[in-house]
């Protein structure tokens, strides 16, 4: 697994985002689709990490890059969100602020254009963490976001993929890139079955104050009314300014039934587990136990990032303060 350490061993602000887990496999990307994703992961990683430069919030930049992820389309969250078995979207989301253990998560709206803005302002209102459907659009509206009619969320490749989906009678598909309808655009069979779509942040601020933040269009041709572990304080997401922030992407269930993102927060918290160690253990360990697959990025108090995956690849990168963005779609040498 990449650990990559804070220069000198100093906390330096640091943002580090994912766009899913799985990926188009190696031997069928072309150097088109790869130059697409490096170039939004790029341009998300230095929106956020211009907000950490002039002193903003580990929270104000992890909402940052994760709204810039939710209008991008290659991504199954916001704009491009998969489709229900009813053909319907259901967005779910979540934020939590390391220094306070303040959260906020929505699940299962279909008319806010950007869910983890619904997220953050469930935490500002601060009466309750998760808000759910009609409830939540109702507090996102209070709140003066923007609302959108459902088929903004809508791309042609992913109504092309839930109906693979559903001609092959396979159930839900794990992906976020509307695989089966840009493999019938490109010519390019592409390996739908072994992607996850989340996309989702962390970040050490200059205060150092740590953030996380998830959010997803769910799974194709999922039941309605499923909810993962995205929106899930504890499983999907989770921050502690004593130990870590960390974001996670994979098949939900096995997530939420490790607890994984708490899960690594504890093993530190408790056990004195490194940052590395603690991932390893439930990225490696807990969840291949249950079945679980995909990946997670975290960042500790110290500005330490680990961004480790068990699939073929996870979409990924990390930009500190005063150092260049890198980005990474595939295993790297040492993961």
């Amino acid at each position: 697994m990449t650990v990559f350490p804070s220069p000198s061993g100093r906390p330096v602000p640091v943002i580090a985002i994912h766009g899913g887990a799985g990926t188009l496999s190696r031997a069928q990307i072309d150097a088109r689709q790869e130059r697409a994703y490096h170039g939004v992961l790029q341009d998300v990683l230095r929106a956020g990490q211009a907000v950490l430069e002039q002193g903003g919030s580990a929270a104000d930049a992890v909402c940052t890059a994760v709204q810039l992820l939710e209008d991008c389309p290659l991504f199954n969250a916001g704009h491009g969100a998969v489709f229900t078995a009813d053909a319907t979207h259901e967005l779910d989301a979540a934020l939590m602020e390391g220094a306070t253990l303040a959260a906020g998560a929505v699940a299962g709206v279909r008319h806010v254009r950007n869910p983890i803005l619904a997220a953050r302002a469930v935490l500002r209102q601060g009466q309750h963490v998760l808000m759910a459907g009609e409830g939540a659009e109702r507090l996102a509206r209070d709140a003066g976001l923007a609302m959108v009619e459902p088929h903004y969320f809508s791309t042609e490749a992913r109504r092309a993929q839930l109906l693979a989906a559903q001609a092959r009678q396979s159930g839900a598909v794990l992906d976020h890139d509307g695989a089966a309808a840009m493999a019938g655009l490109s010519g390019r069979a592409l390996d739908e079955d072994r992607k996850m779509g989340t996309v989702g942040a962390v970040a050490l601020d200059a205060q150092g104050h740590l953030a996380a933040a998830t959010s997803t269009g769910g799974m194709t041709n999922k039941r309605p009314g499923r909810v993962g572990d995205s929106p899930l304080i504890g499983a999907g997401t989770y921050a502690d300014d004593r130990t870590a922030a960390v974001s996670c992407t994979g098949h939900g269930e096995a997530f939420i039934r490790v607890s994984a993102a708490h899960d690594i927060c504890a093993r530190m918290a408790y056990g004195g587990a490194s940052l590395e160690a603690a991932v390893d253990a439930v990225v490696h360990g807990a969840l291949p136990a249950v079945g679980g697959t995909g990946g997670l990025i975290a960042v500790d108090r110290h500005g330490n990032v680990c961004l480790p995956f068990n699939t073929e690849g996870m979409y990924r990168g990390l930009a500190r303060v005063g150092h260049a963005a890198e980005s990474f779609i595939f295993r790297t040498p040492d993961t």
